[in-house]
């Protein structure tokens, strides 16, 4: 075998692999795309979803930011899917180069959000939202954004407390509300299809059990959200996996391209 034809040989399997290397590059990208359209509908949703979850997001600040971000980062990963799929179909060099910095600086801040909310996971235990609800919900005023997320959040999921309704002794809302024992939020309503009405909201207010809701909202809200909670944290081990696998097929293209 000539050396001509043995570097033809070598120059056909680099072409074969460069060419492999492109096409995965497109499929983990156009993952990437789906993956940045999914968060932007999922954003979406969230702002015109019309069964009552807006209204806790809109009185909650922290949430209300959260599906901002939601959607900023969905149309960046729509954005860059769009660039690493063009790049790696044209082998465009700039393009590539664009898109492997993009991502590795996303790349790099999910991390570091993840590394944050391990840090602060203490700020999400039932003791930390017990003695906040103690501290600051006033019952009635909902011009109060904490007091007005607490009252969407114990009619949307038909709870009263964090943990039960004991959690409003020596509360703040029993200091504005000598009567009660409870929030008229944590009252029961009529079962029948399209009525709203309190079934005994005095008999509820005074502490009747058999009138009002007795499940803490933290049990009801993490049963509610707990396969989307497993759903969300798989899904950002798979976006962070497609990401790094993005990076590498994107820096393994530049190279070779002449």
């Amino acid at each position: 075998m000539g050396l001509g034809e043995a570097s033809a040989r070598g120059t056909a399997i680099d072409g074969d692999c460069l060419s492999c290397v492109k096409y995965l590059m497109f499929v983990f990208n156009f993952l990437i795309f789906l993956g940045g359209s999914f968060l932007l509908g999922v954003g979406v949703w969230v702002l015109v979803d019309p069964t009552g979850f807006r209204e806790i997001v809109a009185a909650n600040p922290l949430l209300f930011t959260g599906v901002y971000i939601i959607l900023v980062m969905g149309g960046m990963l729509f954005l860059l899917g769009f660039l690493g799929c063009c790049g790696a179909i044209r082998e465009n060099k700039c393009l590539l180069l664009f898109f492997f910095m993009l991502i590795l600086v996303i790349f790099l801040a999910e991390l570091a959000a993840a590394i944050l909310a391990f840090i602060f996971r203490e700020h999400l235990t039932r003791e930390y939202f017990t003695k906040e609800l103690k501290k600051h919900y006033q019952g009635y005023n909902n011009t109060d954004v904490f007091t007005g997320t607490w009252n969407a959040i114990m009619n949307t999921f038909d709870c009263c407390g964090v943990n039960s309704p004991e959690d409003f002794e020596d509360s703040l809302f029993r200091l504005i509300n000598h009567n009660e024992l409870v929030p008229a939020t944590c009252c029961r309503r009529s079962s029948q299809p399209g009525d709203s009405a309190l079934v005994s909201q005095d008999d509820c207010l005074r502490g009747n059990m058999l009138f009002r809701n007795n499940k803490g909202c933290y049990s009801a809200v993490v049963d509610y959200f707990e396969l989307y909670i497993y759903v969300a944290g798989a899904l950002a081990i798979v976006v962070l996996t497609i990401e790094l696998f993005a990076m590498v097929f994107a820096m393994c293209l530049f190279r070779g391209i002449q």
